[in-house]
């Protein structure tokens, strides 16, 4: 799967957003900047294009800042992705189309079955599963 850096940027910003969430007041754009190393005007790009999408809300003004508009186990990895790069184009069929050679099309075919996968994986990936894991390699490990 590839994403742009938009998109992998948006989902770090909506992480830090949803791990923010129990903090009183929206999180500022410029402590997602610094804390996840995103240039703050790339970031006031990405965060307006949620916005538009209505995964973030905003509030102006001197503590203004975002918040989700939703709980994060109702934001799956594929509703940021799509809103920033769009949902992707489906795979290419083989050169000739069903005149393609067998070994063509079923190369095509498992590629088709790979972005399905992947799909259906971010589809159903919510930003609470990925604080979890987050939080799972976070966890110190002792060993004697």
């Amino acid at each position: 799967m590839r994403l742009s850096a938009k998109a992998e940027y948006a989902c770090i910003a909506l992480m830090e957003l949803a791990a923010s969430r129990e903090q009183p007041g929206p999180v500022r754009i410029r402590q997602i900047a610094r804390t996840q190393g995103i240039p703050e005007r790339f970031l006031v790009q990405i965060l307006l294009a949620l916005k538009t999408v209505g995964l973030v809300e905003s509030t102006r003004g001197a503590q203004g800042g975002y918040r989700l508009a939703r709980s994060p186990e109702q934001i799956s990895l594929a509703e940021i992705v799509d809103a920033i790069d769009g949902r992707p184009a489906p795979h290419r069929s083989p050169e000739g189309g069903q005149e393609g050679s067998s070994l063509a099309r079923a190369l095509c075919e498992i590629w088709k079955d790979v972005a399905r996968l992947e799909r259906e994986y971010i589809e159903k990936t919510s930003l609470a599963d990925v604080l979890a894991r987050a939080q799972e390699v976070d966890v110190p490990m002792y060993q004697i």
